[in-house]
């Protein structure tokens, strides 16, 4: 018997909260919702909390990807509420990707360090070229040399940055080959882009070593009519990770934090009455 191959899957990584607008996290290169662990628990007290995840050897492309992540997500009645869609570096195209294609799903647009300048610079497709001969041991150990790139250590706590690595290590390598040239065959639709119209917020960290995402989030707010950026002075490239980040303090200084659902005693509803 044949076993089943592993899917790109929505997982809900925190309570389920049904009555609250849907956050979508799209994740990094590792594809898990391993950077918005440390977020869970403020983040959940305001949304229900959807992680898309990529199998370690996940091969799609932009179109499938950006469709199989909507076709999931209206498997969970987005319809009736909000969706606050947010994108961090790998996922943060793949965010760009599914607002310029799908405008009318979202209500809110969150970037943070979004990957799509990477295309832009000849060093970085070099990895696409040294990962196919890598022996495995060493593909395996190269995540170690990556993680100064990523991770500001001194900021992080030991737990969540053996995890990263661990996540990392788990991607195989013909999957991390194929996400390095989606990353640099990226071109954001700057046209469709241009004529979203919902509020945007790109999080940028000054002290990325891995890509200048200053300079990307304000390359992408001129293209984004509603756009603003935070800047985050001290962090590097994975700063969900670090402890002094609370990204839910950073949406609600913004306005990203949706309002409170009504509660149908205060607004003297009928508890007799039966809802359709």
């Amino acid at each position: 018997m044949l076993k089943a191959q592993p899917q790109i899957r929505l997982l809900r990584p925190a309570i389920a909260r049904p009555d609250l607008p849907i956050f979508l996290f799209l994740p990094g290169m590792d594809g898990t919702d391993i950077s918005l662990k440390s977020q869970l628990r403020d983040l959940q007290q305001h949304f229900d909390i959807h992680c898309l995840t990529l199998p370690a050897d996940d091969h799609s492309d932009w179109t499938t990807l950006a469709q199989t992540a909507v076709e999931l997500l209206k498997r969970k009645n987005a319809a009736d509420r909000p969706v606050y869609l947010c994108g961090e570096s790998f996922g943060g195209c793949l965010a760009l990707q599914i607002a310029a294609a799908y405008p009318q799903l979202l209500d809110r647009l969150i970037l943070i360090n979004p990957a799509s300048s990477f295309g832009k610079y000849f060093w970085m497709g070099w990895g696409t070229d040294l990962l196919p001969p890598l022996p495995y041991y060493l593909y395996y150990f190269s995540a170690f040399g990556l993680l100064p790139f990523l991770a500001a250590f001194d900021r992080i706590e030991i737990d969540l940055y053996q995890a990263l690595l661990s996540a990392m290590q788990a991607v195989t390598q013909t999957s991390a080959r194929w996400r390095l040239k989606l990353l640099k065959e990226f071109k954001p639709n700057w046209v469709k882009l241009s004529q979203l119209e919902q509020p945007t917020l790109i999080i940028a960290s000054r002290a990325d070593r891995l890509l200048p995402s200053l300079a990307e989030a304000e390359n992408l707010k001129q293209a984004i009519c509603h756009a603003q950026i935070v800047v985050l002075p001290n962090s590097g490239h994975v700063c969900l990770l670090e402890r002094q980040i609370k990204l839910t303090n950073i949406l609600r200084s913004h306005g990203f934090i949706p309002p409170p659902p009504i509660d149908p005693a205060k607004q003297g509803y009928d508890k007799t009455h039966k809802e359709i």
